[in-house]
């Protein structure tokens, strides 16, 4: 791993599969499209896949959605993912105490054409770093798997076509691949960046046309309906029940990819203009060699949206110089330092989130063993470093302080003492102390890695 750097893959990240532009010898077409729902895609269809149908248009795939061996792997790949149950109250163990009968039922009614969604059960959870809160579609288990058989069938298809620069919700793909496009970009000089934020995306993406990119690959009219029906399903809040105009909820199996079908056309456009864009769902930048590029490249994306009726950001979505200032990408900040170079460390909304999640773990007048806090902190630690490992390391110091005061105020509280835990607290409870307890170190992970990539 270079230092401060996204440079190396991961072990637990593969490197994004490249999309098959060109029909390649059929031997090895399993090995292209390993994470494909093997009880849906044969050779025989993956090979078609590659070398382009009549048309580019798929006929006859409802029966594939139904299929006995795609609802069960549909099922347990719900299960894994867990989740609250829907309107219904049923939750993923009560669905599968009895699997069988209810994926029987459900493959005759999708067979039949007497399926319907059910609502879909909204909450409000709060958003990463701010104290807005976003929505958050929950649908039925029932549904869950339905959908997760429906994007078994046709996700392949437009994988296919999707770019490279897209990262969001693909196989094989990820945050981290996202952020080493950003940082090799910004190193071969793409220093003027246009930073782009769709107004509330996910919620306003218009039925219609989305509908309209999915028939140009898929002429099954009992799937379109379904996907149709999923997008209209009623949804169901504290203020009662509504039916949605525009928009793919957030929350739902389908949405992701949804997202990136409505997306991919400007992902082409900009890419045969081109501009060098790096894209995660909804958040993405374009990486330019100057301001005038810049200028350019928004002015394009402004007309995309417009037309596409979506709306960009008025006040978050600007054109940056990172040699002058920085931006924020997936929780990263990027920006030019003193010595000139363009380093990259967790962002303001990061650390917030970071730390309002261990204030709550940390309490005063918590009545935990104080081993079982600072294993519950470590957890969380442990999380955010594998994630934000990447940072430049002076992010992490100031951060293990901070837990370390936390900690010793919880201290002075159980000694009878007041305020937060400082000056002769750092010899009553020294660093020490606490790694003896097992204390996660951000600092001292980090100085491991960097040792471990210079050997």
């Amino acid at each position: 791993m270079q230092e401060d750097g996204f440079a190396t893959t991961m072990p637990h990240e593969p490197t994004p599969s490249p999309v098959p532009e060109t029909a390649k010898p059929d031997g090895d077409v399993l090995s292209r499209w390993t994470w494909t729902e093997r009880a849906v895609w044969t050779e025989r269809m993956l090979t078609a896949l590659e070398r382009g149908v009549k048309g580019g248009v798929w006929f006859s795939l409802m029966d594939k959605v139904y299929a006995e061996d795609n609802l069960h792997a549909a099922y347990h790949q719900v299960a894994a993912n867990r989740g609250a149950s829907g309107v219904d109250h049923i939750t993923i163990t009560e669905f599968g105490r009895d699997l069988d009968t209810n994926l029987k039922r459900l493959a005759e009614q999708l067979k039949d054409g007497t399926y319907r969604p059910q609502a879909i059960r909204r909450v409000w959870i709060p958003k990463p770093g701010t104290n807005a809160q976003r929505p958050l579609g929950i649908p039925t288990v029932r549904d869950r798997v339905v959908q997760a058989a429906l994007l078994h069938v046709i996700e392949p298809i437009f994988e296919h076509q999707f770019a490279e620069h897209s990262y969001g919700f693909r196989p094989h793909r990820g945050c981290k691949d996202a952020l080493r496009q950003v940082e090799a970009l910004l190193r071969e000089g793409y220093v003027s960046v246009v930073d782009a934020d769709l107004k509330s995306y996910f919620d306003t993406i218009p039925h219609e046309p989305l509908l309209k990119r999915l028939r140009e690959r898929i002429a099954d009219g009992p799937v379109l309906a379904l996907v149709e029906a999923f997008l209209r399903a009623d949804i169901l809040s504290e203020l009662g029940s509504e039916r949605p105009e525009a928009g793919a909820p957030q929350g739902a199996v389908l949405s992701p990819l949804l997202s990136n079908i409505y997306l991919n056309p400007l992902d082409h456009a900009l890419a045969e203009r081109g501009f060098r864009m790096v894209r995660y769902a909804d958040d993405f930048v374009i990486l330019c060699r100057s301001e005038k590029e810049a200028q350019h490249a928004l002015a394009g994306v402004q007309d995309w949206t417009a037309q596409a009726g979506l709306t960009l950001h008025p006040t978050k979505t600007r054109i940056v110089d990172v040699r002058q200032d920085g931006f924020d990408f997936l929780g990263y900040r990027f920006q030019t330092v003193k010595d000139g170079s363009i380093r990259h460390w967790a962002g303001k909304k990061a650390v917030r989130k970071l730390r309002a999640t261990l204030r709550a773990k940390t309490k005063r007048t918590s009545g935990q063993h104080l081993e079982w806090i600072i294993a519950e902190v470590s957890e969380t630690l442990r999380g955010w470093y594998g994630y934000f490992k990447h940072s430049y390391h002076t992010t992490f110091g100031s951060l293990d302080g901070w837990v370390r005061m936390r900690l010793r105020s919880i201290l002075r509280k159980r000694h009878r003492r007041r305020g937060r835990g400082k000056g002769k607290d750092h010899h009553r409870w020294p660093n020490a102390y606490f790694t003896e307890r097992g204390l996660f170190s951000l600092a001292a992970a980090h100085r491991l890695d960097v040792q471990s990539s210079l050997r």
